[in-house]
């Protein structure tokens, strides 16, 4: 297995304006070959997805889902380019998985700058105390995958999809992202259950 350093990322970045997680996660499947990794993003539709990224997305939806008969329901803001993509079948359909996701794993946050600092804190905190007496830098790449498993659980952006686990929903928008030729952007979600279940 070839090493995957932090130049050979920052190179596949540079190239297909991917995501850094993106570029990694190519370049590994690619035993480090630049080229493969950029084809394995462009198949997955993410290369597609970040020269979108920047573009300014007002249309959209607010979509709603209820549950449980009434026990569970989600109101979600989504928005994309323009008024034809939001009335799109597809990109409707794209929402209601959102609001179904959203029903069945709670997330509390959308995404990592969501999370309060001092909650973050905490949990690096409690990490720390439940792996005391290994060496410093290996302690702390466990707390850093105990966080990135934290923000897993607790994200919407960095949750694995319900329907899907493989996919992260970021991944899904962002494959979402390269059918639809749009940027598209969660922009808000609330999760009511009665009784705050």
């Amino acid at each position: 297995m070839a090493e995957i350093t932090a130049e050979l990322v920052n190179n596949l970045r540079k190239k297909t304006n991917a995501g850094m997680m993106d570029c990694k996660k190519a370049l590994k499947e690619a035993n480090g070959d630049l080229e493969e990794a950029a084809t394995i993003l462009r198949k997955k539709g993410i290369l597609k997805a970040g020269t979108k990224a920047d573009r300014e997305a007002k249309e959209g939806i607010i979509s709603s889902y209820i549950h449980m008969a009434g026990r569970v329901g989600v109101l979600i803001e989504v928005n994309c380019e323009t008024d034809f993509v939001a009335k799109n079948e597809n990109f409707q359909n794209f929402v209601k998985d959102l609001t179904l996701h959203i029903a069945a794993a709670n997330p509390p946050y959308l995404q990592r700058e969501d999370i309060p600092a001092d909650l973050v804190a905490k949990e690096k905190e409690i990490a720390g105390d439940q792996i005391q007496g290994k060496p410093a830098n290996v302690v702390e790449k466990i707390v850093e995958g105990k966080i990135n498993k934290f923000y897993a659980d607790n994200c919407l952006l960095e949750q694995a999809f319900i329907k899907d686990d493989k996919l992260s929903i970021s991944d899904l928008i962002k494959t979402k992202i390269a059918e639809l030729g749009e940027n598209i952007v969660v922009r808000r979600f609330t999760r009511y259950a009665v009784g705050g279940e």
